[in-house]
């Protein structure tokens, strides 16, 4: 594609400026802002076959967000997981030059055909793109949050001096917004993994004082596992905590899916909640979705055992309760330290449910609220006092289900995706600047 070099207009760049602060100010997400961003650029008639940002976020389950955009197919996103290997050919990324030499950009021209210095060039020249700038934008002088990213063309004289100026000015208006966004999604991250996604939407929407609540009528499962103690003593820390990982990875995913919702994780198991109305109908969808994803833990589960014997480790056990009823919602604690937590009279009956697994040698024990509500074929266990309620509750069993399920999603959650090159740049980059802080020589780390 043949490009005449032009002066780019500073009305049409003045309009993205704006567009990006209003943006921000909105309250739009990061794809949002990227993604309108990336269209209004190429909207100026500026050469821009691809543009690459990645932003590093403060989350406990990513490490960076990771934005490719290209004319023919927009905006793609991509999601960085922890602890993926890393291997050598990384080390001689764009990204990872300007890192470690402390660059704030480096600018490449592709040559159509022979050597290149870095090997992300031969996927790049594949889409004939023969001229490459590389950046790195901080957000702030303390943050650990950054903005890196590389602009490319296709045109045959390649980026302009004047379109190289317009580029450098517009990145940081795009910082800015970027951090706005950033920091936003960042609250949300935290509050929807350390508090559940209904709680942390109940938190950012203002009820934040103690005392502030409501109550839901709800499906409840409460999971929890067995032997945690035995394994705790006999194979140390690092195995029970892999092991309890692993069980939730396995047992309690499927609660947080399809309606339901891990509201707290209490010592070695968890409670999970289908919210419903107080009408039957949507009592029975609620019982039968959770049941539905008893049904999904218990082959997860049974997967689960089957790949730790393979690896000579112990099966883990675990119990389930379902029970339906009334959960309060709400902020409890200190004055200036609180939590958001679920209470109440059936919080404490399906916990005891629960316990019953034990007594009656049995993975998971409904109380008949529940089973009468989900339908199916169910075994009475017995009717059994449990502490609070005036009246016998009786214990129902779950008929074995002969059709399989398959496990295929448990292989899914327990695999980590590829990453792409700007990922494995930014976590070589990120290991590579601890290991300076305690050696002074942080690359002894890759060439050793």
């Amino acid at each position: 594609m043949s490009h005449n070099p032009q002066l780019v207009s500073n009305i049409f760049m003045d309009k993205v400026a704006d567009w990006l602060t209003k943006s921000a100010l909105a309250g739009n997400n990061l794809e949002e802002i990227i993604s309108g961003f990336c269209d209004r650029i190429a909207a100026t008639g500026i050469p821009i076959h691809r543009i690459h940002l990645s932003f590093a976020m403060l989350h406990p389950l990513y490490d960076a967000l990771g934005f490719t955009w290209r004319p023919s197919t927009g905006l793609i996103v991509e999601r960085y997981i922890h602890d993926i290997e890393k291997p050598e050919v990384f080390l001689r990324s764009p990204y990872y030059k300007l890192l470690t030499s402390n660059l704030e950009f480096m600018r490449r021209r592709i040559p159509a055909e022979g050597p290149v210095e870095f090997p992300v060039f031969e996927d790049l020249r594949k889409e004939n793109i023969n001229d490459y700038i590389a950046f790195v934008q901080p957000l702030g002088n303390q943050s650990s949050q950054g903005m890196i990213g590389s602009w490319s063309t296709a045109s045959e004289q390649g980026f302009s001096e004047d379109v190289i100026a317009a580029l450098m000015r517009i990145q940081d208006h795009l910082a800015v917004a970027a951090k706005v966004a950033v920091l936003d999604k960042l609250a949300n991250n935290l509050l929807t993994t350390y508090l559940g996604e209904g709680a942390g939407k109940r938190v950012l929407n203002g009820q934040i004082r103690r005392g502030d609540g409501e109550t839901v009528r709800a499906a409840l499962v409460m999971g929890d596992i067995r032997q945690s103690t035995q394994i705790a003593d006999t194979e140390g820390r690092q195995a029970y905590i892999d092991a309890l990982n692993e069980f939730f990875d396995a047992a309690a995913q499927p609660f947080n899916r399809n309606g339901g919702e891990i509201v707290s994780f209490v010592g070695d198991g968890f409670l999970a909640v289908y919210p419903c109305g107080r009408h039957k109908d949507t009592s029975e969808v609620a019982c039968r979705l959770a049941f539905e994803a008893v049904r999904q833990a218990q082959a997860r589960m049974s997967e689960l055992n089957r790949q730790r014997r393979a690896n000579n480790q112990k099966a883990i056990g675990y119990g389930l309760g379902l029970h339906i009823g009334n959960v309060m919602f709400g902020n409890v604690g200190l004055r200036d330290r609180l939590t958001f937590s679920a209470f109440g009279s059936s919080v404490n009956e399906v916990e005891r449910l629960q316990a019953f697994t034990k007594k009656y040698d049995s993975q998971v024990i409904a109380s008949d609220a529940f089973a009468s509500y989900c339908g199916g074929d169910w075994t009475v266990l017995g009717d059994e006092e449990l502490r609070g309620v005036g009246n016998k509750v009786r214990l129902k069993r779950p008929e074995l289900q002969q059709e399989p399920l398959l496990v295929d999603a448990l292989a899914r959650d327990l695999s980590r995706p590829a990453l792409s090159e700007a990922e494995r740049v930014i976590l070589l980059h990120r290991d590579a600047s601890k290991t300076a802080e305690k050696k002074n020589n942080f690359l002894d780390r890759w060439i050793q």
